[in-house]
């Protein structure tokens, strides 16, 4: 098939080059012409403008740096809107918007054209490799007729919703991850400072309890069902962990500052008597915070995790 593909850098080259890979001939644009020489050579057609892109495919993926980005070549001046044919499906790779994917997807809609947010996870190894996640949020009728092209640039394709969700997925994991990021970098220079040389530290934890699993795995035994009892790790112990290190941590004079928010959390909860509940009873605070109830059947919480293919 002859797909359009803008946006050909560090993510979107290797997208492309897979796509290319699977058989399919691309139509070609980028705000740096040079990015699509290796393209050139295999036989794919550049154009000048992304409204050119529109006028010669029925499917186009974006991989732009943004909102700002994506909002101009969809809808701007010379944009795909300009050219797009009736029934023509847009999937934008970037890390978006949920607000600007719905915008954009409305005045498609409008032209009776379809813009899916498609973000991907992997990072430039996995675009190369096609080891990628896509979330994807849209039409599920159209995202099905495309499905086979998504899964020649990623192994795991997950429609997630209406438009807008899979951007929200995506936002979910990459503030989740930064944060995890910021809350390790706290706690292993504590270990450090107080005397632990760092190999041997690393070594240790990554075969603890939460190196050796999925980073969201366990929110698929507490806080999804909604049960915190009877506990696998009572509160009032983990207070007691998280008290001893944040007390280390004044010893050694390291700032703790999302351990110590941590250690917030995890008092309020023990003052509501929820001692004797697990551990991930605090989570329940930040439910009610945000005005949120969440409540998964544990049967089909098994069927995800069965369905989970090899890491």
């Amino acid at each position: 098939m002859k797909v359009g593909f803008i946006g050909l850098g560090t993510m979107g080259g290797g997208m492309a080059s897979n796509l290319m890979a699977g058989g399919h001939s691309l139509v070609i644009n980028d705000v740096l012409p040079k990015v699509a020489e290796p393209f050139l050579s295999q036989a794919a057609l550049w154009v000048n403008s992304p409204v050119e892109v529109a006028e010669k495919c029925e499917v186009i993926f974006l991989s732009l740096p943004g909102p700002l980005e994506v909002k101009n070549v969809a809808i701007g001046h010379n944009g795909l809107i300009e050219g797009l044919r009736k029934g023509a499906a847009v999937f934008d790779l970037s890390t978006n918007s949920p607000t600007v994917v719905r915008e954009v997807n409305s005045t498609f809609n409008d032209k009776g054209c379809y813009f899916f947010d498609a973000p991907v996870s992997g990072g430039p190894t996995g675009a190369a490799s096609g080891k990628l996640a896509l979330w994807i949020g849209g039409d599920r009728e159209i995202f099905e007729k495309y499905k086979s092209i998504l899964e020649t640039m990623g192994d795991q394709i997950a429609f997630i919703g209406p438009s807008g969700a899979g951007s929200v997925a995506k936002l979910v994991h990459n503030c989740a991850g930064y944060t995890i990021q910021t809350a390790i970098g706290e706690v292993f220079t504590m270990g450090v400072k107080a005397g632990v040389e760092p190999l041997a530290l690393w070594d240790a934890i990554r075969q603890g309890a939460l190196g050796r699993r999925r980073t969201f795995d366990g929110l698929s035994e507490q806080f999804l069902p909604d049960n915190y009892e009877p506990p696998a790790f009572a509160l009032k112990l983990a207070h007691k962990d998280v008290s001893l290190a944040t007390a280390l941590a004044k010893e050694v004079g390291v700032p703790m500052r999302l351990s110590n928010m941590a250690l917030e959390e995890m008092t309020e909860a023990l003052n509501r008597g929820w001692g004797q509940l697990d551990s991930r009873s605090p989570l329940k605070l930040q439910q009610e915070r945000a005005g949120v109830e969440i409540k998964v059947d544990t049967a089909k919480l098994k069927e995800v995790l069965e369905n989970d293919p090899p890491i």
